[in-house]
């Protein structure tokens, strides 16, 4: 018999790739972090000695989820500002208390309250676009979280950096040291928006990003009222500018896209754009419904992010991946437009691809990490079972996630969070609520 670190043997498996596949009285065998055989239960016993085995009769074992976009220091501003318009709730209630606050220490507490609350809800990678983000990517080693760390890229002087100049600077460095070939961290450029930047400054970033080949991320036709500004100030819809420039192309991540033409969906798919859709911070903040159903029609690939607590108020991929399915059926007309199935795809496999992590993460099979969400279907509002994947996507809280591996380490045991002090961790966000609440009076 073969050693093994462990054996995984749930009710139902869903590997996602190969796609609309549920396999039962099946095992997981991961060895070294990576996933090594996916095979019958009967056959594993016979085959694989573990030095632990996990024996899951309730439940369904998925791929960790991909969170493509958030903010993961904002979570210590949940609640800050809600009911407000996009522009309102960054002029009034975000950015003064950024600018009072950010810090290595805020981006760090943060960050923890954020990875925290992510393994608890089955996400084993996120991309992050915050300040700090050497902090970010820290705090993501320490904690043992597979995460893509964006770098803010602006014009305007914050607490990390001065000038587009230094922000560039202080990316590079992140993308050389020390994280160019650490099996967790990836990186990508960061620019807040189509105004964050000049247009030689977007020229300077591109040309910085081919020549590392390093992905961009960025806020793109949000709401219309950043496309109406735009055009004042410009003469040219956001989209228009940057393409002009250089930016839109397949190691562009656009995020949010609400309001996009045909036009420019027609250039996204030629040109291989990955769109990360955040239907639940698009809906608080009344910024519109994506045409996620027109991007896929075009063979764009659209992943799913919660976008920061700030906004979302929760970093929930099983809400939010409810939320993608209904939103498209509604918005098209169509019960059909994304089946459960293609939304546990969308928040697994297709945002390791929006991330260029596809061949490492995002499904279960093996040679990729074991990076493994496994989610209890014994619940009264989960019952009776006819197909398990509807389930998940219609039915599931995040409450019933016992189960989370990244690269094989047991991150969340039975709801226990193994390797966060929960409580220090809570008394840290209760100190920076008091200094946030006595800034804004």
């Amino acid at each position: 018999m073969q050693h093994c670190d462990t054996l995984i043997a749930p009710r139902w498996c869903v590997p996602v790739e190969p796609a609309n596949v549920v396999l039962t009285e099946h095992a997981v065998i991961v060895n070294d972090g990576r996933i090594t055989d996916v095979l019958p239960l009967a056959d594993a016993h016979e085959k694989y000695q573990p030095s632990v085995t996990i024996e899951k009769p309730h439940h369904v074992l998925i791929p960790g989820f991909v969170n493509t976009h958030t903010h993961s220091a904002m979570t210590l501003m949940r609640g800050l500002a809600d009911d407000m318009p996009l522009e309102v709730w960054l002029e009034k209630g975000i950015w003064p208390v950024e600018k009072r606050w950010v810090s290595a220490e805020m981006v760090r507490d943060g960050t923890e309250l954020a990875i925290a609350e992510m393994i608890t809800g089955g996400t084993t990678c996120f991309s992050d676009q915050y300040f700090f983000p050497e902090i970010v990517a820290a705090t993501a080693v320490d904690l043992q979280i597979r995460a893509m760390v964006g770098t803010p890229i602006i014009e305007f002087p914050t607490a990390w950096a001065n000038d587009a100049s230094e922000y560039m600077s202080k990316a590079t460095d992140l993308v050389h040291d020390p994280y160019i070939d650490h099996p967790l961290i990836s990186t990508c450029f960061a620019p807040h928006s189509s105004f964050a930047l000049s247009d030689k400054s977007f020229i300077d970033l591109r040309v910085m990003a081919d020549q590392l080949d390093v992905r961009i991320q960025i806020h793109l036709h949000e709401t219309q009222s950043e496309i109406d500004t735009a055009i004042k100030r410009t003469g040219k819809r956001p989209f228009d500018r940057l393409h002009e420039l250089g930016i839109v192309n397949a190691s562009l991540l656009a995020v949010h896209c609400v309001h996009m033409s045909d036009n420019e969906i027609e250039v996204f798919a030629k040109s291989g754009v990955n769109v990360a859709h955040c239907p639940r911070s698009n809906l608080k903040l009344a910024s519109g419904i994506a045409p996620v159903t027109k991007y896929r029609k075009q063979g764009i690939n659209v992943s799913i992010g919660t976008d920061g607590a700030a906004s979302s108020n929760t970093l929930d991929m099983l809400s939010e991946m409810r939320k993608t399915a209904l939103l498209a059926k509604a918005s098209a007309s169509d019960a059909t437009a994304i089946s459960a199935a293609q939304a546990l795809r969308m928040a697994t496999l297709d945002g390791a691809a929006a991330l260029g992590l596809a061949a490492e993460t995002g499904s279960i099979e093996p040679g990729k990490w074991a990076d493994l969400s496994c989610v209890d279907l014994n619940r009264l509002h989960s019952q009776p079972v006819y197909d398990p994947v509807s389930q998940l996507v219609y039915t599931a809280r995040a409450d019933q996630i016992t189960d989370v591996w990244i690269a094989g380490r047991h991150q969340l045991d039975n709801g226990r969070l193994m390797h966060i002090d929960t409580d220090n961790l809570l008394e840290r966000s209760n100190e920076w609520r008091d200094r946030f609440a006595a800034s804004i009076g």
